[in-house]
């Protein structure tokens, strides 16, 4: 991550400055084994969605992928980028979103549009699973140079991408997880939403009267609550999350915890892409330029960085 701040950066590309004061709002069952996080894009997931000029199939799915992003960030506790990617030999051949500790947001989708065409034709809705196919489903978190990454990988498995990431938890962390993906275009834009649930482990904050077989059945009954949510109220602006939670838990008492800010996180700039040029030998910097120009393409933000073939001098002009 670059340590200049993005307000003072004059190479970065003219992209929106946009900020989601309350973009996850976690919250928790009082003396019940439950807490989980409610994520709701509001108007930033139209600004990263609309960014690429892709089949509203493909826009859906890279709009769950965000949520979910920001959904798993906000529950760890790290400085650097939380990212998840899931690919495959399917028409989508790339799903990538990653979100920082501090809730920048940025990701993108890479399809094939022959065979995407072709699926499209064949199903107009399909589902999650045949976009991708066969492959795998990659959780990472990466804190910089000086500490070793953690990462998570599961073969993909489900119909959708909320199952896809349910499979992982259940094989690789042994969590009790409910979760629920929306992302739609709405009459105000593309809008896009999680919500989480997670069964606590132990007995902190659990009422000691609650045995196990208590304590199982308040999660039952916390996960019937939750299914009843649906698309239409988890990206509605106009239902505040606040009044959301207590519409679904209010006989459990649900409390809410102070929310998170989500932000347009595409991290490129003029200086970090002009850095990676000059490592490239002469040689291959000569075979990119185009009338005399080199043009590198930001895949997050879809911008082109134009630099003179002069400009850039490549390894062997420094020996």
């Amino acid at each position: 991550m670059s340590d200049t701040p993005a307000f003072l950066d004059s190479g970065r590309p003219d992209v929106p400055d946009l900020v989601v004061p309350r973009g996850v709002t976690p919250f928790y069952l009082p003396r019940r084994p439950v807490r989980g996080r409610l994520v709701r894009l509001g108007p930033l997931a139209d600004a990263l969605l609309t960014r690429h000029d892709n089949h509203a199939v493909l826009t859906a799915l890279q709009g769950q992928a965000l949520a979910l992003a920001a959904a798993l960030a906000s529950a760890l506790k790290f400085r650097g980028s939380f990212s998840l990617q899931a690919k495959g030999d399917g028409p989508v051949g790339m799903l990538l979103a990653d979100c920082t500790h501090d809730g920048a947001l940025r990701g993108y989708a890479r399809a094939e549009p022959e065979r995407l065409a072709e699926t499209l034709a064949e199903n107009p809705d399909p589902s999650a699973a045949r976009l991708l196919g066969q492959g795998y489903l990659a959780f990472t978190v990466d804190q910089g140079p000086d500490m070793e990454r953690q990462q998570g990988i599961v073969s993909i498995t489900g119909d959708t991408l909320a199952d896809m990431a349910l499979h992982y938890f259940a094989t690789s962390e042994q969590l009790q997880v409910w979760l629920r993906l929306a992302c739609a275009r709405t009459p105000a834009g593309w809008r896009a939403a999680a919500l989480v649930l997670e069964k606590i482990a132990g007995s902190g904050g659990i009422d000691p009267d609650l045995d196990a077989a208590a304590q199982e059945e308040s999660w039952r009954t916390a996960t019937l609550l939750a299914a009843t949510v649906t698309d239409a109220e988890l990206l509605d602006d106009g239902l505040a999350a606040d009044r959301l939670l207590f519409n679904l838990f209010h006989s459990e008492g649900v409390a809410a915890d102070r929310p998170r800010a989500l932000a347009y996180g595409c991290r490129c700039s003029r200086q970090r892409l002009s850095g990676i040029l000059e490592g490239f030998d002469t040689d291959d910097l000569d075979h990119m330029a185009v009338d005399g120009d080199i043009v590198m393409t930001c895949e997050f933000c879809n911008f082109d960085f134009r630099f003179s073939r002069g400009d850039v001098g490549g390894r062997a002009d420094k020996e």
